[in-house]
């Protein structure tokens, strides 16, 4: 375990930790104004929601600090080991873990919860990174594939089971990371289908989506036969076994929906879709934040003044509905101002990235960005009803200090492998 004994800040992204100190800032300020209750304002009352996230970004600064303090070459050499650990603690959860919202998804260590499962997106990022960096890896074989999607497998499977489908989501983002580094474009271009045909299934029925479906196949044989007669001799049995895959998904999809998602699950997916209306229960949440977000108009109430987010008309606001804040006292102003500074965050990560001499640094780069952004789009599509709620927080905005860490972690040690760009490991 080796520790920096030269100066731990030579070489670091000012830019990226200026705009990580912008967000928390801004993010803080949001989570005051959806949490006072007091007519006195107070901002050290740490008994408080703002008060207690206070607190975690105080915690931040020493947290930061020490992930500086090790070498670069530390978190490529014992990335394997942070993996297990972090396997190791959500596998701990059946045991010890703490049940919040019909959730078992924390440990209680006495006055605060801690979450792994936002520790584990770094630890996986690692553990992706380690392998993918390997000089015999090469992911346009099958067994390197494999090795890959079960490192991102186990730690999603053991989320779902808490049960916290939404976190464990985000691991899907870890597969453009896999398609920048070589897996082939099908695994993709199968994901995009699959959400197409699950979606266009839900909505119009088995029956219309089967008929489209052998319509579609139909079209594709008669272009290939007539068209591109060589591709289609050497590739007409993929395009059947495609086919064949394709219909039997669209039959599983009605099982899967009435027998493994839960009704809460069913109920926001048909709310979205539009095939029922429900605002005071299961939809009330989204329809609140529509309202709240709207309100704001061009350029917002002001701090403090706005009347939904003070009278908590949004329940949760302060957690995965923070950005209805920014939406009804900042505005459409505020708003697109946050989500552009969230591009310009994204974009630097990216843009480090790129310019890294390891691969392993590069390859944590751009699996960082892929989490930064999965969490960003699902939770502002969340918020503005253009996708389901399933609890993921907005990155340095929500309420929470394991969130706030885990992102923190995340930032952090990329900046340290960053910052050793500069010579060879």
């Amino acid at each position: 375990m080796r520790i920096r004994k030269t100066n731990i800040f030579y070489g670091i992204d000012w830019i990226l930790i200026l705009i990580y100190f912008l967000l928390i800032f801004i993010g803080w300020i949001n989570i005051y104004s959806a949490t006072i209750t007091e007519t006195k304002i107070s901002l050290v009352n740490f008994s408080t929601e703002y008060g207690k996230q206070l607190i975690w970004i105080g915690l931040s600064f020493p947290l930061i600090l020490i992930i500086l303090l090790f070498e670069a070459k530390f978190y490529e050499k014992f990335a394997s080991i942070l993996y297990l650990i972090s396997l190791t603690s959500l596998v701990g959860l059946f045991i010890l873990g703490k049940n919040i919202n019909g959730a078992t998804s924390w440990y209680d260590l006495g006055g605060f919860s801690i979450q792994p499962s936002e520790f584990a997106k770094a630890a996986t990022a690692l553990a992706i990174a380690k392998l993918v960096s390997d000089k015999q890896f090469n992911l346009k074989k099958w067994n390197t594939q494999i090795q890959a999607f079960l490192i991102l497998f186990f730690p999603a499977f053991l989320i779902t089971l808490q049960p916290d489908p939404g976190s464990a989501l985000v691991y899907f983002a870890f597969i453009f990371v896999l398609y920048r580094e070589g897996l082939p474009i099908y695994y993709v271009s199968i994901g995009f289908i699959a959400i197409i045909l699950f979606i266009t299934t839900l909505y119009f029925g088995y029956f219309y989506t089967l008929i489209s479906s052998f319509a579609l196949f139909f079209i594709i044989v008669v272009y290939f036969n007539f068209y591109r007669k060589k591709a289609f001799k050497k590739g007409w049995l993929k395009i059947i076994g495609i086919y064949i895959i394709s219909v039997l998904f669209i039959i599983s999809v009605n099982f899967v929906f009435n027998h493994v998602f839960e009704q809460r699950h069913r109920d926001r997916f048909d709310i979205l879709l539009g095939k029922t209306q429900d605002i005071k229960n299961i939809g009330y949440n989204t329809n609140q934040s529509v309202i709240t977000i709207a309100s704001g108009g061009l350029t917002g109430k002001g701090f403090l003044d706005g009347e939904r987010t003070q009278g908590d008309f949004v329940p949760e606001q302060q957690t995965d509905y923070i950005f209805t804040t920014v939406g009804e006292e900042w505005g459409f102003v505020g708003s697109v101002a946050v989500i552009f500074l969230f591009i310009f965050f994204l974009l630097r990560i990216i843009h480090i990235a790129e310019r890294q001499k390891s691969k392993f640094s590069r390859v944590y780069g751009y699996s960082i960005a892929a989490i930064f952004f999965t969490h960003f789009t699902i939770n502002i599509g969340m918020v503005i009803g253009l996708l389901p709620t399933i609890g993921i927080p907005l990155p340095f905005f929500s309420y929470g200090g394991s969130g706030l860490w885990g992102f923190t972690v995340l930032l952090f040690i990329f900046i340290r492998l960053d910052a050793n760009r500069s010579y060879e490991w």
